[in-house]
Order: C-alpha cells, then sequence, then structure tokens
C-alpha cells in the first residue's frame, strides 16, 4: 500500500529498513542530562512501532551549549547508559541515531549555573533573553573537537549513525546567518568563512568516526528571519555539508524566534516539504523532509513526488509510536492522530515540564501505564460518546470489560465538532476518524440518539456507569444574557448562523477568541481562490491580503480581565493573537459587560460606562459541567466514575487522559 514508505535505504554503508525516522526532540524526562526510566520506556516504545531511524536528542556536547534540561555526551561516563538504550533500539530492527546539539546564544542561562552563553558575535537573543559572549577561536576550536568527541562516543555506544544539529537557530546556523555573524575574522563576512565553522565540524567529526559511519546534519531550509538565510542561499550550504562529509540532510524549517509557524495545525499538512525538496535538487545525497507530515498518505506522496528520500515524524509518534506498524498493515484510519495543538508536547517544554501528549494518555507513562486485561470483567455502562466517553469505552473494552455506550445527540464527538471549527482547527475532527475506527475495531456498540434515563440504568442492571456527559455553556449573570437573541459561542461554532456586519463577543478566554476568529473569516477568499488569483496575477498582493483578512463581518471582542487569551498554550498564542489583528477583530480588555438589551452592549472600563451598538452579541464565558445522573446512579447503589467536562470543564488532555485513568480503574 505504501510501498516507497517501506522501501529500505542506504546510509553510507547503513541500510535502513524503511523511510521513517524519528527525529531528535526535547523531552525533559529528566534534570541531570542522564538517561533514566523514563527515557528508556519512551524510546523503546517508539522503536517498537517500526520506525527505521530512532534518533535520540538533543544530545549535549557539553555543558554550556546544552545545560541540564538535555541528555549529555560530553563525557565517557555517559557512554554506558547510551549503549544501553541503542542495543534496546537496534533489538526492534530500527537503527539507534544521536543528533549532538549545541545552542550557541539560545542557552538559558538559568540552565547553564547563569552563566553566559557563547555564540558567534555578541547580538542580543530574543530567545534567550541574553547577550552571549563572542567565542574565541579557542573557543571555535574547542567546540568543534566537543562535537567530535562526542560522536566518536556515540559510535563506542553502539549507535548507527550521528546528527549534528544545524537548525533552529542554535550555534551552527548562527554561524551561517549574516543577522547573527558579524565577526571580521576567518568565521565571519563572506559565505565562505561564515560556512567555515560547519565545514569544519563536519569534517572532524568524519575523521573521528571514520569513513564507513553514517553522518547528518539538520539544516533549516529556510531561517523564517528578516534579515537571515532564505531558502535561496540553504542549497549552497546543503552543497557545502555534503563535500564536508555528510551522508544524510535533514530539513526542517526555520527558527524558534521566527514568526511563521513551525509546528502547530496553522502549518497545513507537510508545508515545508518543498523546502526539503529544494535542497534535493542541489545535493546527491538522501534528505529528509519534517515538519508536520501526519498521515501515510502524505508521506507517500512526498517520496513519490521525489521531495525527499525519508520522512521525519516526531509529534506525531508521540502521538502514537505504532503509527509505522499500521500504516504497514494497511490500517492507517486506527492511526491515533496527532492535531498539532501543542499543548502536551511544546506548551510543555516551554513551562520546563515533561513532554506528553493530549490524545495520548500513555506517552511519557509508557512504564507507568502498561493496559492489562482485568481478571474481573465487568458489565460497564459509558453515558456520553464525547472523548473522554470514548476513550474510556475503548480502554475498558481492551482490558476485557463488557461496554456499551450511550449518546443523546446524533453523532459521536461531542464538543470536538466546536473545537474543530476556527479556522486551521479542522485537524481536530482527526479524533473522529480515529475513535470511529476504534469502536469499530474493538466491536463496541454505540446507541445514537438516546439519553439515559434512571429506568434505563436500572433496566440494563449494569456494574459499573461512567458517566461522560461533558458540559454546557455558562451563562454569566449580565443583564440581558438570556435573552433570545444573543448567541452562544457553541450555537456559532455548531451551526454557524447568519450573522450581521457588526458581532459582538463576550468573553475573551481561547473559546471566545477563536470564535471571534470562526466569525471573522466568513466569506474571506477561500485557498482555492487564492491561488487561482495569483495564478492569473489579476490582484495586486495588497487586494489579495485585503479579501483573505476582509470577509463578511467585523467583530469585537470585550474581556473582563487585562489581557485576553490567558488560557491559550504558550507556543501558539502568538499566533492566535497575530490572526487576531490579522482580521481587524478589535480585542477591548479590561471591560466588564453590564447589560446586553437589543443589540446594544453597555460595558464599564477605567471607571467608565460606555455602550455599542451590534447586529448580534455571542455569549463565550466559558462552560459548566453536566451531570445529571451522578445522584441517581449513587441512589442505586451502582459503582460509578465521573470524567471530563461531567466533573469540571477543561481541555482535551483533560477529557483523554481522565478516561484512560477511569477505565484503567475499574
Amino acid at each position: 500500500m505504501y510501498n516507497n514508505l517501506f522501501s529500505p535505504i542506504k546510509i553510507n554503508k547503513q541500510e535502513i529498513k524503511n523511510r521513517i525516522a524519528y527525529p531528535s526532540l526535547g523531552l525533559l524526562y529528566s534534570y541531570d542530562s542522564k538517561f533514566n526510566d523514563k527515557y528508556y520506556n519512551f524510546y523503546n516504545e517508539i522503536a517498537k512501532g517500526g520506525a527505521g531511524i530512532v534518533t535520540i536528542g538533543p544530545v549535549g556536547i557539553d555543558f554550556l551549549g546544552s545545560g541540564i534540561m538535555a541528555l549529555s555526551l560530553a563525557k565517557d561516563e555517559a557512554i554506558p547508559d547510551f549503549k544501553k538504550a541503542a542495543d534496546m533500539i537496534k533489538s526492534h530492527g530500527a537503527s539507534p541515531w544521536v543528533q549532538l546539539f549545541h545552542a550557541g546564544a539560545y542557552a538559558n542561562p538559568f540552565l547553564i549555573d547563569n552563566k553566559t552563553p557563547m555564540a558567534p558575535s555578541p547580538i542580543f537573543s530574543n530567545y534567550s533573553k541574553t547577550t552571549p559572549k563572542e567565542m574565541t577561536l579557542e573557543d571555535i576550536k574547542g567546540v568543534q573537537q566537543a562535537f567530535a568527541d562526542a560522536a566518536a562516543r556515540a559510535t563506542e555506544a553502539g549507535f548507527e549513525g550521528v546528527e549534528i544539529i544545524g537548525s533552529a537557530g542554535y550555534l551552527i546556523t548562527q554561524f551561517l546567518s549574516p543577522l547573527k555573524n558579524q565577526r571580521t575574522d576567518e568565521y565571519g563576512g563572506s559565505f565562505e568563512n561564515r560556512a567555515r565553522f560547519p565545514k569544519e565540524t563536519i569534517e572532524l567529526v568524519r575523521k573521528l568516526v571514520g569513513e564507513d559511519f553514517p553522518v547528518g546534519i539538520r539544516m533549516a531550509g529556510n531561517d523564517f528571519v528578516e534579515g537571515s538565510t532564505t531558502d535561496a542561499e540553504t542549497p549552497q550550504i546543503a552543497q557545502v555539508y555534503e563535500n564536508a562529509g555528510v551522508n544524510i540532510i535533514n530539513v526542517t524549517g526555520g527558527w524558534h524566534e521566527s514568526r511563521v509557524p513551525q509546528l502547530p495545525m496553522d502549518l497545513p499538512r507537510s508545508g515545508f516539504s518543498y523546502l526539503a525538496m529544494n535542497i534535493k535538487q542541489a545535493v546527491s545525497v538522501p534528505v529528509m523532509a519534517s515538519n508536520r507530515i501526519a498521515t501515510p498518505d502524505h508521506a507517500e506522496q512526498i517520496l513519490k513526488d521525489g521531495m525527499a528520500d525519508m520522512v521525519n515524524l516526531g509529534r506525531v509518534l508521540i502521538a502514537d509510536p505504532f503509527w509505522p506498524e499500521k500504516a504497514k498493515a494497511g490500517k492507517p484510519e486506527e492511526i491515533r492522530p496527532c492535531v498539532a495543538c501543542s499543548q502536551g508536547c511544546t506548551d510543555e517544554i516551554f513551562s520546563g515540564r515533561p513532554v506528553s501528549c493530549i490524545g495520548n494518555a500513555r506517552a511519557g507513562f509508557e512504564g507507568e501505564r502498561p493496559i492489562v486485561k482485568t481478571d474481573t470483567p465487568k458489565k460497564v455502562l459509558v453515558v456520553g460518546a464525547g472523548v473522554a466517553g470514548m476513550e474510556a469505552a475503548i480502554i475498558l473494552t481492551r482490558r476485557g470489560h463488557d461496554v456499551d455506550v450511550y449518546e443523546k445527540d446524533s453523532d459521536i464527538g461531542g464538543q470536538i465538532w466546536l473545537a474543530a471549527a476556527p479556522p486551521h482547527k479542522q485537524e481536530i475532527l482527526e479524533y473522529l476518524r480515529y475513535y470511529r475506527a476504534m469502536l469499530k475495531k474493538y466491536d463496541v456498540p454505540v446507541h445514537l440518539n438516546t439519553e439515559i434515563t434512571t429506568q434505563m440504568i436500572k433496566d440494563k442492571a449494569p456494574e459499573h456507569v461512567v458517566i461522560a456527559q461533558g458540559a454546557k455553556p455558562f451563562v454569566p449573570p449580565i443583564d440581558g444574557a438570556k435573552n433570545p437573541d444573543v448567541l452562544s459561542s457553541w450555537d456559532v461554532l455548531k451551526d454557524s448562523p447568519f450573522v450581521g456586519k457588526n458581532v459582538a463577543v463576550i468573553g475573551g478566554g481561547a473559546v471566545g477568541l477563536e470564535t471571534a476568529l470562526f466569525v471573522a473569516q466568513k466569506g474571506t477568499l477561500t485557498p482555492q481562490m487564492l491561488h487561482f488569483l495569483m495564478t492569473y496575477d489579476e490582484l495586486s498582493q495588497e487586494r489579495l491580503k485585503h479579501y483573505m483578512f476582509n470577509g463578511t463581518s467585523r467583530v469585537t471582542v470585550f474581556e473582563m480581565l487585562e489581557k485576553a487569551g490567558q488560557d491559550v498554550g504558550k507556543s501558539t498564542k502568538w499566533i492566535l493573537m497575530s490572526n487576531l489583528k490579522r482580521y481587524g477583530i478589535k480585542v477591548k480588555t479590561s471591560a466588564k459587560v453590564l447589560s446586553i438589551k437589543e443589540g446594544t452592549v453597555t460595558y464599564e472600563t477605567g471607571g467608565e460606562t460606555e455602550s455599542q451598538a451590534f447586529d448580534n452579541v455571542i455569549m463565550a464565558s466559558g462552560a459548566v459541567a453536566y451531570n445529571t445522573l451522578e445522584k441517581e446512579v449513587e441512589k442505586l447503589s451502582i459503582p460509578f466514575s465521573v470524567i471530563g467536562d461531567s466533573i469540571k470543564p477543561g481541555k482535551i488532555n483533560d477529557a483523554i487522559h481522565g478516561g484512560f485513568l477511569s477505565a484503567m480503574e475499574i
């Protein structure tokens, strides 16, 4: 079914069983730069799932370049732990690789004992919020030697390849970038001089590991930072790498400080594959494509079209380590999706917490949360087919319980339908594809259009009831909020009713802001129409942008707190806020709404009371738990669990993880 994806490939003298690589991704499973069981269990699961290459990393080559949050190969004493990891990965038929890492100016002083990071030039870093010291020639030679020594340790530990990180804004890209490298010696100025550091580093690594050992490099296809390297220059950089001795080039997007989304669902699937193709056309060694390659169909198409020779599946394999195995078996519908939300991975790392996954309750907990058969199977009734109820039902069935699901609506999914409605959020609907497949695979009966009553529970006589009824919109105590002409965000996101030219949204949390975007994008250019107009070159870029971001409604958001979007994840908030500006959405903060009467919103701000008339008013003030059965089930003396939003409205991860954990306890 996926002939290209599952064909072998040779990298130098090493044969890889398929074209799938798990790349280096920070996990933060320890704070001492050492392996522990959490790391071993995680990488074991990835290798077991069928990837051809499993890359451990980022792995520091010295303390100043990586600090306490990355694994380290800076000393010989680390070799035994790395050997254990390499042997484990090889036992599953995967090829173990290590990514060698140095952050340069991106190193956070807090993580390196408050020392000053070093970089090509002493230029303030927007990422680490510090000014590094300029590397001396001695520093340069020392770091290059550290790369080579770490590579040699990787070979001694039994790894079958090393990758040097030259992407994301880290040290090597800092040397290459005219924006960050303002040296006047042989390592700065001309392209040849700026490329000297990575060139010499690769050559030194090659010298220590030998000619037959695979060496790769991960490079930015375009820095996406004004004044830095673009995709017009990166092919020339790739040629330097090839000539210096690399055997494979892993092409990703831009820097961490780029204002172009690199990972969230705003980036279309396989969006940066064109950058890999750009490099592939300039070199003869294999090239990997990266970023948002979500499905086997997308991966196969990239290879079939000759855009790359391999694909990197990072967060996709955190969501489902068995993505390769399921694809090879011709069961892509059973792959648990990565919806590119960044909430369990990137947001957690940015907050100094270990990586998990909102959709995979076992990610990061592989050792603590094995799914085992129960010794006491029960008849279980699950009320509600939102993600919490479906997750619970599937895990319960896998554990051997007899499960029936009852849903009052005409379809499964619950609030997933609402969460997926705003612009760039349609990826969330992949959960429906997955749960439909799992319910079918495990033959879980789902009774739609059926609202459970106390009498029905008596008649069914379950031995356990799981209450997953979800939530309902919260109506705040605002005069006029309950008027029939006032819409709820749920109504708008679910049914997309007609709204007028001027619309108010009451509530500036995530739901309110996304509802505002949903309304503001009505009537704007579709991607297909934009492509058509650009093809025939009939409109200026200015007019194209006008029609892209100016639809049929103008939206104003009222938020009583000082800042809007306080419940939005760290790694994606800037994207949401910038999109609000693009669509011309006004956000009034510190604005307490007092009343809504006949379309007029009266609010208090700065000690003054003001009023503004709108064609429509939408309430987006959060949700409250919906739970009508708990007391009734309690009276029946039937054991029960309450999960998901029926306990307290939360995010998708609360629902899925809660559903999983409740099923493990029954």
